[in-house]
This record gives C-alpha cells, structure tokens and sequence, in this order.
C-alpha cells in the first residue's frame, strides 16, 4: 500500500522551546493514520497533526481495546535522523494486539509509516544530548457499538513530539505490597493501555511520600520483583547483572534486550531469574548489591538511587563510569547518536529500504 501524503499548510515548530521541553506536550506537524474496515487495513496515510472525532460508543473507551508502542528518533553526529530497532517495535506491536484481541498491523508498513513521519518532521528533533523524538504508534477499537465483544473497525496512528529526558537524577523506588501490575496469565506483557491505567492510583500513593515510581512485586506471593512502572529494572550483585525473567507477566521491554546484549558483550555475566525482594534486601546487608538500574525507551538507562519496602531502605552509591549502568548507558546513547560503532546494526538512518 502507498502512503497518501498531505503535508501541514504551515509549521507549528517556532512555538517550540527546544531549552525547556516538557515530556509529552508539544507535538510535531504531522501524524500517520490508517483504518482497519472489512477486513484489511485501508487508507494509510500522513496528514496534518490535529484533534479527530469518536462515537460516543466508540468500543475503545468502553472495553479498553487499545495498545501502543513507545519509540524515539534521534540524529546522528552528522545530523541524519535514526530511528532505533524500529522493526522490534513492529514485531512488539502485533504481540500486544494478538493478546488483546486486535488485528496486525503490517509490520513493513508499520516501518515504512516511521521512516515518512520522521523524515517529514525530523527539524522536531531536539539536538540536546538526552533529547529525541518520541514516537507513538497506537491502534484502537472504533466500532461504535455497546457489547462485549472484539470490535471489527480499528484505527491505527503514529503522532510525534520533541522531549527531553524522562529522568534527570537517579529515581527512588517504592515497593508495592497492596496492589499489583500484572499476574500470570493476564495482559502485563502487552502494552495495553489499561495497564497503565491501574498503575495510576498506587504511583501517586508513592509520588506523594516522596518516591519517583513504583516497584512492582508479584501477585501471588508479593515479594518477586517485577518491574518498574515505568522501565525494566536490572541488579549488579557481585560480579553479575540480574534482571527479573519474562514470565508473561513483565514487559519484554527492548532497551532491557538491548542492555543485556551490550553486557554479555562488554564481558559482564546477566542472568534472567526470579529475584525476591528479600534477596536484595540480604546483599545490601552483605554488601554484595552494588547497583540498581532501569531500562526503557522513555527512560533509556536511569540510575536508582534507593527503594523502600516495608520497614527497609535500601541506597545505592554513585554509579561509576566502568560500572555496567554506566556502559549500558553510554553504548546506547553512543548508538543512537552514531558516535559509538553499530555492530548490532539496531540504528536505521530514515529513508533507507525498509525491512521487517
């Protein structure tokens, strides 16, 4: 299918102060769209950034069919917009439809749609070191129909906006013992909205005592770490680097791949396992627990500085510069920026030939 270009009459970009960028508030010029209908996906096309009518029973905002994606683009050294591992952010994409119900979106079109939008508006990409362009790819439900039950009519789009970092300090975490993310066998693995939804009352109980984030524990036995509400969460215990395992309850977050490929290579060993609360309370109290960490696309690498659980504060030192946090986040922004050689081949230069 051929995208159908309408270029914005004008540029919004003068309104933008690229010193003072607030996460997720201005938008760039143009937004990609394509509608699912009898069938097949229909109508791709990149238009003008701009609001869009719904039903009032539009099935999305009743039974929470709606999944997304979070991506960045950034520029080179040589000021040429990438985009990172686009073609596991298609393949993650689908992964979170399938659960929820939703049909594929094609995943070369899906890398296609990305190499257009972002070459239209690469000027949206800040030049700030920590800076880029974050990409939203969502679909959701668009049946206007009351009744449980898969929609038949989806929408999918793709809208774009300049941020700064997420984190700009090491975050401190609270361990959660009352509510929970995801048990086994639910949607925790997808990106499904709602998902984030529910994490909404617990992280304010914790932004309101004084922590960044919540740390998630398990749902049947409450002391199994998680994630982070808002990244994959890593442990330097002596000489390893430990990361809580997919167990379809845990995002299967790409930075968290990208960081354990890095490490395996830089010579470090990673181990994906179950890790208790208890067992990093224990190597604080020997000493053995050296760092914390957390991985994400919004948040890249960001280093945690404390995590409270019950009656126990753990702090963390300083993370040094030969310590695997540091590595993970120097050869990812290094990646990105095309300073760092690519021998993963995980950065795209946009409008080279798309592949998925």
């Amino acid at each position: 299918m051929s995208i159908r270009v309408q270029p914005a009459p004008t540029s919004r970009i003068d309104e933008v102060d690229f010193e003072n960028l607030v996460f997720g508030r201005q938008f760039s010029d143009h937004m990609f769209v394509a509608d699912y209908v009898d069938g097949s996906w229909q109508d791709p096309r990149i238009v003008p950034f701009g609001t869009m009518t719904l039903h009032p029973a539009c099935m999305a905002l009743h039974y929470g069919q709606s999944v997304f994606e979070g991506m960045k683009a950034s520029k080179s050294k040589d000021g040429e917009p990438m985009l990172f591992r686009p073609e596991e952010h298609a393949k993650r994409i689908n992964a979170s439809c399938r659960r929820m119900m939703m049909p594929d979106f094609p995943e070369d079109l899906f890398v296609e749609a990305l190499h257009k939008l972002v070459g239209m508006d690469q000027a949206w990409i800040p030049p700030q070191e920590g800076s880029a362009l974050y990409l939203r790819p969502f679909m959701f439900a668009t049946d206007p129909f009351v009744g449980v039950r898969p929609s038949e009519t989806y929408k999918f789009m793709i809208f774009t906006c300049p941020v700064g970092p997420y984190y700009a300090r090491p975050v401190k975490l609270l361990a959660q013992t009352e509510y929970i993310r995801a048990a086994i066998g639910g949607v925790g693995e997808a990106k499904a909205a709602g998902n984030y939804a529910a994490a909404m009352l617990p992280t304010q109980i914790a932004k309101k005592r004084g922590f960044d984030q919540v740390l998630w524990l398990d749902a049947k036995h409450r002391k199994y770490i998680q994630e982070v509400g808002t990244m994959n969460i890593f442990f330097h215990l002596g000489d390893r680097v430990v990361t809580p395992a997919t167990d379809g309850a845990i995002l299967r977050g790409i930075t968290r791949n990208s960081v354990m490929t890095i490490l395996r290579d830089a010579g470090f060993e990673v181990e994906e396992r179950p890790i208790s609360i208890d067992e990093i309370i224990e190597s604080s109290q020997h000493g053995t627990l050296k760092a914390c960490f957390g991985s994400g696309t919004a948040a890249v690498i960001s280093f945690v500085e404390e995590i409270q659980y019950q009656d126990h504060t753990i702090r963390f030192p300083e993370i040094t510069d030969d310590s695997p946090a540091a590595i993970a986040k120097r050869t990812i922004n290094g990646i990105r920026a095309a300073t760092l050689p690519d021998p993963y081949g995980w950065t795209v230069r946009v409008g080279s030939p798309v592949e998925a």
